[in-house]
């Protein structure tokens, strides 16, 4: 019997509809940890001039689902890493939390994600690893209770998933996951159709190598360097393209090669401390506006281990978070400065040609400083908690603090902030290499200013370069 033609081509019509809808989707990662951040409203509002089609929070913020109802965007919300424990174990708290957090909002706010936890192997212990697959099963059982049917259950996940990851075809789960936590988890997400949701960051492993991974590798931008994956013999002309077949390559080994793949986090740091190699405003524009071009091209690109297959992506932030722990390029990750204007232009739809955006500042740290760095009291730190860190700095031994004692030779002016100071340049000289920052919840900076003076001469970290 004669098929009519036009029936044999429904089928892909209505998949590339579909495929179409999918490749458009770029996001924002809407991260809190500010004290000088916006309101909801003012953020919505921010989110929706850039563009975005989904909006990613890390909690289930009920004033900000309220500001999103009504609105296109798709959002994602997020059970806290400290609950995935006590919900794995029982369908009532599962449910408690559905009906607190999803049901008042659902479906006027677009709740289209719905992750368990943030990079848990990163962030948590064993337990809480072990308890993750059984509390998405439950919140995935609570949502159908309520009879939510549209919302994707998964977790994000960091590159640290990962046992090794180069070549991209020797992609392979870490040893104490990949049984008990990673299998599962896949059989979970291939069962219901969800998505594995990777947070990928080049500027990582770049900054760590940056003398073997050239710096228009990591930012999209070679025109002549190609990586061939001996054990595949995919070609590779980007960073990202790797990390993400690596883990494409460890899900197959595992025998879940079709799960699909959704980039929860990605991103480039727009500035960070002194030590940190090739964090600007020039380089943060670049690889986010080449990601975005790249996620939202027709037909869709995909990666070498899945040519032309769609890839959602979030960028990671809506706002620099001066809140954030660690280095300083986790507070630098935004799109915007918390006083709403732009670090830089940006389009998420993809559609803003590059030669209507203004003129980036030139890149001034794509080579390590070299020469000597401090760590001081920041400006406008609360006296009240550096007591608490010089304190903390003073009891880590190795005579630390000696020379701001009684008699010693940074004793004299006895000021708070210039023993603080001498007490962190001291610390993180002696225990940077083992770990140490120059962060102080929040209550240092690095300077390269010399805060020396008469005999008192400050500890200094001392690059080579």
């Amino acid at each position: 019997m004669a098929i009519p033609f036009l029936s044999l081509l429904l089928p892909f019509f209505f998949l590339s509809l579909s495929s179409a809808e999918i490749s458009s989707l770029v996001g924002i990662n809407y991260g809190q940890l500010g004290n000088n951040l916006p309101p909801p409203s003012d953020s919505v509002n921010l989110i929706k001039s850039l563009n975005a089609q989904i909006v990613k929070i890390y909690d289930a913020n009920p004033q900000i689902l309220k500001t999103l109802k009504n609105t296109d965007l798709r959002v994602s919300v997020m059970v806290p890493n400290d609950l995935i424990i006590n919900i794995s174990s029982n369908q009532n708290l599962a449910d408690d939390w559905v009906r607190t957090n999803v049901r008042p909002f659902y479906p006027q706010t677009k709740i289209r994600y719905l992750l368990v936890g943030n990079e848990i192997v990163s962030s948590t212990g064993n337990e809480t690893w072990f308890s993750l697959v059984p509390a998405m099963r439950r919140i995935k059982r609570s949502l159908k209770t309520y009879g939510i049917r549209k919302v994707k259950v998964g977790t994000s996940s960091a590159m640290d998933v990962l046992q090794s990851s180069f070549p991209p075809s020797n992609g392979t789960f870490r040893a104490d996951i990949a049984e008990r936590v990673m299998k599962p988890m896949l059989q979970f997400l291939n069962r219901t159709k969800s998505f594995f949701f990777l947070d990928v960051y080049p500027y990582f492993p770049w900054a760590i190598d940056s003398v073997n991974i050239k710096l228009d590798y990591a930012l999209f931008e070679s025109k002549n360097i190609t990586y061939s994956d001996p054990g595949s013999g995919l070609i590779y002309t980007n960073l990202f393209d790797q990390m993400v077949d690596s883990v494409i390559f460890a899900m197959k080994r595992l025998g879940f090669p079709d799960v699909r793949v959704f980039i929860a986090e990605t991103g480039w740091p727009n500035g960070g401390d002194y030590d940190q190699i090739g964090a600007s405003i020039h380089n943060a524009a670049v690889y986010n506006r080449n990601i975005v071009k790249r996620v939202t091209s027709k037909p869709p690109v995909g990666t070498p281990a899945r040519p032309g297959r769609v890839l959602p992506t979030i960028i990671f932030s809506l706002y620099n978070e001066n809140q954030k722990p660690g280095p300083g390029t986790e507070r630098h990750f935004g799109l915007l400065y918390p006083n709403r204007t732009a670090v830089y232009e940006m389009d998420l739809s993809g559609s803003t040609p590059e030669t209507e955006f203004k003129p980036l500042p030139a890149a001034e740290t794509n080579e390590p400083y070299k020469g000597k760095i401090w760590c001081v009291v920041g400006k406008g730190a609360n006296m009240s908690d550096v007591v608490g860190a010089l304190s903390y700095a003073c009891s880590q031994g190795n005579k630390t603090c000696e020379p701001i004692r009684k008699g010693g030779p940074c004793y004299e002016p006895d000021s708070l902030k210039r023993h603080a100071s001498f007490a962190f340049s001291s610390y993180w000289a002696q225990f940077r290499k083992v770990g140490g920052t120059c962060y102080f919840n929040g209550l240092a900076t690095q300077t390269i200013k010399d805060p020396s003076y008469g005999k008192c001469k400050f500890p200094s970290v001392v690059l080579q370069g």
